[in-house]
């Protein structure tokens, strides 16, 4: 195992239910850490109860931790663009409301980074419909409650988990195969 490098990176990431987007990023080789938890709203230490309700303007996100020297911003966010459906507007599968927006929060750098690999995975006609991701500025995040941590890792057999984060990851896993940190 490699030690991470000192100059670590971190960019929110919300595609939908936030169990789906840390099972998918904890797997992969050069990320240190994906920690679910809320950004984007207006309402300070957000429950998840309250986030649910879709009236705090939050959305589940991932802190996604990062080592540059092993795996790039560019690749990170192509992780994001094909393992959640950046074309659904406020919603991922049944999930729906605004809580469950697809969203990058970053600075001016991961901001334009993420617009170039938009435009890349557009260009590459990955999707049928329009991208709708929303690409936007530094965000305070607040982390999730302890319970939703490593959720998927603790609850497999779970109905949600078994029909919707497993696919997800099975996905990623295919798709990623030479990124993962343990290979099937």
């Amino acid at each position: 195992m490699t030690t991470p490098s000192s100059n670590l990176s971190s960019i929110l990431l919300g595609a939908g239910c936030f169990w789906c987007v840390e099972a998918v990023f904890t797997g992969l080789r050069g990320i240190v850490s994906a920690e679910p938890g809320y950004a984007g709203g207006s309402v300070d230490h957000p429950s998840y109860e309250a986030v649910c309700t879709g009236r705090t303007g939050h959305a589940e996100v991932v802190k996604v931790v990062f080592d540059p020297a092993e795996i790039g911003l560019e690749d990170v966010l192509r992780v994001f663009f094909t393992t959640h459906d950046p074309t659904q507007l406020n919603r991922q599968g049944n999930d729906i409301g605004t809580q469950y927006r697809s969203v990058i929060f970053g600075d001016d750098d991961q901001q334009e980074t993420a617009s170039k690999v938009l435009e890349e995975i557009t260009a590459e006609g990955l999707w049928p419909e329009p991208i709708v991701t929303s690409i936007e500025g530094v965000a305070h995040f607040w982390p999730a409650e302890e319970k939703h941590h490593d959720y998927f890792a603790r609850n497999p057999q779970t109905a949600y988990c078994a029909a919707v984060v497993a696919p997800k990851v099975a996905k990623a896993r295919k798709l990623y195969r030479d990124r993962l940190k343990q290979p099937d």
